[in-house]
């Protein structure tokens, strides 16, 4: 009871001590830090921005266009690609970290043995009969320590190391999203790549045609050899786009099939599939909805909330540290005496760690973590920027797509009543076949241009889906906390 009480006075005074200490160490000021901007007023395109439905993309947006083969090809690109792989085992080292941080937070317990044999000398410490003689050593102790978080040291690097798991989560999310962007917008590529050869090819029989009568014109002389020339130039010209379609076509098959992560013979049955826009949706307002809907946002948030356990970390080590420790053991001369009640060795105590001089390297430390935060919140603030630009560029342009793709629509539906127009006249004698030719020429260059249109049109949709998040949604807790960064 002596030694109980002796104890927790000496623990008293101690704690006094350190009372008194702590009130005279000053963490240095923040001086300063970073500015926030409104994201709830930055969050959001222009008003004039606006398309068919009011809505967020789908978690599998891919599928709206209806075509299995595509929906095939982004499933087995998010199953196999390397890159998902580095980013999952990326995301099992950040987590091995927080355990490893949480660990480092609660007791510690080990048990502790020995024996040796030693020789105590004559001339030493211990006189004859134990001077000169061998003595067997034999000791086991259970200890335990706690390391008492009276600033939150701990508390804020296992908060970090949190947040840097949560990028990683973030970071997996992006690289999916990435990756059935990459898939769809290759594949749309692809088959209006072959689309379009076909239009060409389609051209160029015409435009066969066409040579052909002109040199039946010239053998009755109705036509002259420049007239001949000029339209085997034209034949020429459409055969060399038709090749040089099929080279980008074999080139885009080699991306999508890299993309995909497939063998030499993955995409030999690949289907020609004319697709289809899907109907296009933009969300009326973004606001803060779009710091929870992009992934990249969502990491950039992470790091700043690990940075900033970081600081706090930093800061708490200029305070003083105390831990506890307590031991309870025996230890005896030879083996028969170890586990008799005379060998115990309690031990009890405390140890404090209070920096005093250190040349400044905890003011240095703070200062760099500092520096790091304000550097991630900036970076964090431009993110957010560059993703509201990224939508409303991709809506912008899809807009006008739409605009100009219903314009065009008039004009291919001229171009074909021209067409059956010059055919019903070669029909009563009234227009040559050369006339019905040119008009099938102009519809299928309206059509090449329409091809093109669709492309751009599927490219934007895809590229406007990546920028509104591509169905991702954080989760609730991340969803909540996504605000602007708080540096105090």
């Amino acid at each position: 009871m002596r030694h109980t009480s002796l104890l927790l006075k000496n623990a008293a005074i101690g704690g006094a001590v350190l009372a008194l200490l702590a009130g005279c160490i000053s963490v240095p000021a923040d001086t300063r830090p970073a500015a926030a901007i409104d994201l709830a007023a930055r969050a959001r395109h222009a008003p004039g921005i606006v398309l068919p439905a009011d809505a967020w993309p789908a978690e599998q947006w891919w599928t709206t266009y209806g075509d299995p083969q595509l929906d095939a090809l982004v499933q087995r690109a998010l199953k196999d690609n390397p890159g998902l792989a580095v980013v999952q085992a990326r995301i099992a080292s950040a987590q091995a970290v927080v355990a490893a941080e949480r660990a480092d937070e609660g007791a510690q317990v080990g048990l502790a043995t020995g024996l040796n044999r030693q020789r105590y000398s004559s001339n030493g410490f211990f006189p004859p009969p134990i001077g000169g003689a061998w003595y067997n050593d034999a000791n086991v102790q259970l200890r335990a320590s706690y390391d008492v978080d009276w600033w939150g040291k701990h508390r804020s690097l296992v908060a970090a190391a949190l947040g840097e798991a949560n990028v990683r989560q973030a970071e997996a999310a992006q690289a999916a999203q990435a990756i059935a962007a990459s898939v769809a917008q290759s594949y749309f590529r692809l088959q209006m790549m072959w689309a379009r050869q076909d239009n060409v090819q389609a051209l160029a029989a015409v435009q066969r045609e066409i040579v052909a009568g002109r040199k039946a014109r010239i053998a009755h002389g109705l036509a002259t050899s420049e007239q001949l020339a000029g339209a085997e130039l034209d034949l020429g010209v459409l055969e060399e786009q038709s090749m040089r379609l099929s080279t980008q076509a074999g080139r885009e098959r080699e991306v999508l099939r890299a993309l995909v992560g497939g063998d030499a013979g993955l995409l030999a049955d690949l289907a020609r599939f004319k697709p289809a826009p899907a109907a296009n949706a933009l969300p009326r307002e973004l606001g803060m909805e779009l710091l929870a809907r992009r992934p990249d946002l969502q990491a950039a948030r992470w790091r700043v909330e690990a940075q900033l356990g970081r600081v706090a970390a930093s800061e708490a080590a200029f305070r003083p540290d105390i831990n506890l420790v307590g031991a309870l053991g025996l230890d005896a001369v030879s083996l028969g005496k170890l586990l008799r009640w005379p060998s115990r060795t309690p031990l009890l105590g405390a140890t404090l760690d209070l920096p005093l001089f250190d040349s400044g390297r905890l003011k240095a430390q703070l200062g760099v973590a500092r520096s790091n935060r304000d550097e991630l919140v900036a970076e964090y603030n431009d993110a957010v920027l560059a993703a509201v630009r990224d939508v409303a560029q991709e809506g912008a342009t899809l807009q006008g797509l739409e605009q100009e793709a219903r314009a065009h629509q008039l004009a291919l539906d001229s171009s074909r009543k021209l067409v059956d127009s010059a055919e019903a006249r070669m029909k009563r004698g009234l227009l040559e076949r050369a006339g019905v030719l040119q008009a099938k020429m102009t519809l299928l260059r309206q059509q090449d241009a329409g091809l093109q249109l669709l492309d751009a049109r599927l490219q934007t949709q895809v590229a406007l889906v990546k920028a509104l998040g591509g169905g991702y949604h954080a989760a609730p807790s991340a969803a909540a906390s996504a605000s602007v960064p708080n540096n105090k």
